[in-house]
């Protein structure tokens, strides 16, 4: 899957390949025009990832082939053992989540699972929990609490489930209650936007000591389809919703909604993922190092104050 922006690199990467593989056949040296050709693309893609529009970065964080949240899990984790079920109504696979050791720290990891086909997005809902999802993450929480053990959120979802049954469950007594029991746990809470993060469905796991962006990701109260369709009836304007909103990593930090922003590989996370793994595990170890020196009171009061200054507005 290309993106359109993305297309004259990959045109520059074809040709590319077509010389090297002529040069093979022919037993040509094209060495320097090699060499001129891969500087040429590693410049336009340095001219294009550095100029993207705000809706240009929702696309990236959209990438079918962008590293979901499990992606990462089993990634950084040696042992991670994934736990099910909010022991109520059922096991939501929209919501994953479990223990997991990264360099011999273990960690409760969460997060809003996607699907890579059309099978597995229906399983998962496209990333749209329900409120058993919200509540087997609040279950999972607890426990790590109870065994002292830290917590990371994965952050990745266009909205929580919006259906009838959903609403019939309590979706937004759920959410709710996900916030008022994020402010109080004891142990560090590390927060991380791995792709969308949209609405309720992404705050209701990302209360936390450290909110963190990847580079190519959005934060926003509505996605810019939707804030289209309710002020012009019509998704066309999809991407002015998008400037307006301001709603991308560096924005977000502008605002001081996030506490930093996590640097993607050139072109993005998809482009090399094992790069993105190595610096997401390093970010999580810097930041889960600082706040273990922090006691439970001094990091809740932390947590409580950083929250409370959002939104503020002084004349």
């Amino acid at each position: 899957m290309l993106l359109e922006f993305e297309k004259p690199i990959a045109e520059l990467e074809e040709k590319l390949a077509s010389m090297k593989q002529l040069a093979a056949e022919n037993n040509v040296d094209v060495t320097e025009a090699v060499k001129t050709l891969e500087q040429k693309i590693t410049q336009l893609q340095q001219e294009t990832f550095s100029n993207l529009t705000r809706w240009q970065r929702v696309q990236l964080s959209r990438h079918a082939n962008r590293p979901y949240a499990l992606d990462y899990i089993y990634a950084i984790t040696d042992d991670f053992v994934e736990l099910h079920g909010d022991r109520s109504v059922k096991d939501d696979k929209a919501m994953v989540g479990g223990f997991g050791t990264i360099d011999g720290n273990t960690f409760m990891i969460i997060g809003q699972q996607k699907g890579r086909n059309t099978k597995q997005r229906q399983m998962r809902n496209f990333g749209m929990a329900n409120p058993e999802g919200y509540r087997k993450a609040l279950r999972l929480m607890k426990l790590a609490e109870k065994f002292n053990k830290p917590i990371i959120t994965l952050i990745d979802t266009p909205g929580a489930a919006c259906g009838l049954e959903a609403e019939e469950r309590g979706q937004g007594e759920a959410i709710a209650r996900n916030l008022k029991e994020m402010f109080m746990l004891k142990v560090p809470v590390i927060c991380i936007v791995i792709g969308e993060g949209a609405s309720g469905g992404a705050i209701g796991i990302g209360v936390g000591d450290k909110i963190m962006m990847l580079e190519n990701t959005w934060y926003s109260v509505i996605a810019p389809e939707s804030c289209s369709s309710i002020l012009w009836r019509s998704w066309d304007y999809k991407e002015d919703a998008a400037e307006a909103l301001k709603l991308t990593a560096k924005d977000m930090l502008k605002f001081g909604l996030i506490d930093g922003i996590i640097k993607e590989p050139l072109g993005g996370a998809h482009m090399n993922p094992n790069e993105m793994y190595d610096i997401l595990k390093t970010d999580i170890l810097k930041h889960y190092k600082a706040l273990d020196k922090l006691s439970p009171e001094k990091r809740i009061d932390q947590r409580i104050e950083k929250f409370n200054a959002m939104g503020v507005v002084q004349e």
